[in-house]
């Protein structure tokens, strides 16, 4: 095993919960004399020590030259005490366990002991649908069945053939799945909704060639979550939000149905949830929205479900970002930015763990509430972490639209002196993204030509002009994307009309609320009939 580096032993040692660093270290107390390795373990966890300097001269008995080879041992001993502190809670773990044990008892000889591990090892796979583990199981039975043990029937050997048969092929097709929800998370993280019909055509000749037709019915639960993972995201880049909410919600129920795979799959069970919110709140399906909003925040009581530190991050990035799309839902942005200021705190905390994806998502979604209040420096202030963000090869279409949303906080902050500038920097960029779009143009002419002389008639109609323009865009397949990330519409309409671009969008809010009420109970009544 290689020797890990200082940081890494570090920061394992750093993610332990107190009932872990409890077990390690009672684990650590049983090895006995060695006392140097119980030294440093106290070294990183109760001291908190962050450099080898410090450690050695808290702990002279440690030598230079040992050091490198305890943090090795160390951090082995750590993983090793983890795996056995979370095997009483960890399906997979115990069912790896009874394959090792199976595999010992082979290796000895002991057919029969190794005959009855392997069937408890397949009771366990077939409650947690482990197909991966199953396969390792029926490869070690052929193996017993080679050595010829009770004379096996021809029946019984036909079964195993036809059972690695279909095993093998459920696994290819999850395999298939997968790799296609690989290829296109790639592109979703990089490029955000589809903006060319190039690369609407490029998403579509893939799916067209890469995904199967499967029968649903037929499929397995892991098939089927992986499949209506695929379309899920299919749908969410082409921007076909009814699509996107009927396959959430197929991902959402196929964990109602078998609630026995939350505590298996606690992180696809909480995507499932955070997908089908999206395409609630982009439906305004506000009160099915509140009703998953429920269910992901009682994740946490489901029975069996031992949260570690992934998972609570996971579970504080999606009921956090939930919890802001349930102001813009309504428009309620003044509330929003009290909860941004409550969650500070806790932002800072995880936000480390949450990467640049979601923390580039979060710090967008924050400048879009201030901006919705009115509060245009703290809008900016957001905006330009953004900008200032090295890599802007990840969410391009964010980093695009921040530069447009800066430009017009700046524009109500009244700095004449920045707009030129910023105008001709954001240009520059979004040619060098390639996306420089009608959209674009219009808010970059409409603000380039602008004058803080212009008299008031004047103003307003140029106002009304620019919102007549993008107007058109509206049903634009690649242009419509724009209105996704920022509201600008009704922007122009609280120039024209001199009312808060909050209250206008909490009128909308309103009736896009009443209205898709109206359409679901429709809905429900033909399903009914």
């Amino acid at each position: 095993m290689a020797k890990p580096r200082s940081t890494d032993l570090q920061v394992l040692l750093a993610s332990l919960s107190k009932g872990e660093k409890r077990y390690v270290t009672l684990e650590l107390q049983k090895l006995g004399n060695n006392l140097k390795i119980q030294s440093l373990f106290e070294a990183y966890t109760t001291h908190q020590f962050t450099n080898e300097h410090e450690i050695l001269e808290y702990h002279p008995h440690i030598k230079p030259e040992q050091f490198s080879n305890l943090k090795a041992h160390l951090y082995r001993r750590t993983l090793q005490f983890l795996r056995d502190f979370h095997l009483s809670h960890s399906k997979d773990i115990q069912l790896r366990e009874c394959i090792d044990h199976a595999q010992l008892l082979l290796n000895r000889g002991l057919l029969q002991q190794c005959t009855k591990a392997l069937a408890k090892a397949k009771r366990l796979a077939s409650q947690n649908d482990n197909l991966e583990l199953n396969l390792e199981i029926l490869k070690l039975q052929k193996q017993v069945f080679a050595q010829g043990i009770g004379a096996e029937s021809l029946q019984k050997v036909n079964n195993i053939i036809q059972e690695v048969q279909d095993v093998t092929q459920k696994i290819s097709n999850i395999n298939l799945l997968s790799n296609i929800q690989v290829r296109l998370n790639h592109w979703y993280v990089k490029k955000g909704f589809i903006r060319q019909e190039t690369y609407s055509d490029e998403i579509d000749q893939y799916i067209q060639e890469h995904l199967p037709a499967l029968d649903e019915e037929t499929l397995s639960f892991h098939e089927r979550l992986h499949l209506y993972e695929v379309y899920v995201t299919y749908y969410f880049f082409t921007q076909n939000f009814t699509g996107a909410f009927r396959y959430a919600q197929r991902w959402a129920n196929l964990f109602k149905e078998h609630p026995e795979f939350i505590p298996l799959q606690p992180m696809a069970y909480i995507r499932g949830l955070h997908k089908l919110m999206i395409t609630q709140q982009r439906l305004y399906r506000y009160e099915e929205f509140l009703e998953t909003m429920q269910r992901l925040r009682e994740v946490d009581q489901t029975p069996s479900l031992k949260l570690n530190e992934n998972l609570r991050a996971m579970l504080f990035k999606y009921i956090t970002i939930h919890e802001l799309n349930a102001y813009f839902l309504t428009g309620s942005f003044k509330e929003g930015t009290e909860l941004v200021a409550r969650k500070a705190e806790e932002l800072n905390q995880f936000v480390d763990q949450l990467g640049k994806h979601a923390t580039i998502t979060f710090y967008y979604k924050i400048a879009c509430m201030y901006f919705g209040a009115s509060e245009y420096r703290q809008a900016s202030f957001w905006l330009q972490k953004i900008i200032n963000e090295q890599q802007v090869d990840l969410r391009e279409d964010i980093h695009c639209f921040a530069r447009i949303l800066n430009l017009i906080s700046h524009y109500e902050l009244g700095n004449t002196d920045l707009i030129e500038y910023l105008i001709k920097s954001t240009y520059r960029f979004l040619l060098l993204k390639d996306d420089l779009h009608q959209y674009q143009t219009y808010i970059l002419g409409f603000l380039k030509n602008l004058s803080f002389g212009t008299t008031e008639p004047e103003l307003l109609k140029r106002f009304d002009t620019l919102r007549e323009q993008l107007l058109t865009l509206i049903d634009s397949p690649y242009e419509k994307r724009a209105f996704i990330y920022f509201d600008i519409i009704s922007w122009l309409e609280s120039k024209t009309s001199k009312r808060s671009v909050e209250e206008i969008i909490q009128e909308k809010a309103r009736r896009r609320i009443h209205r898709s009420k109206g359409q679901a109970a429709l809905h429900l009544a033909l399903i009914e009939e």
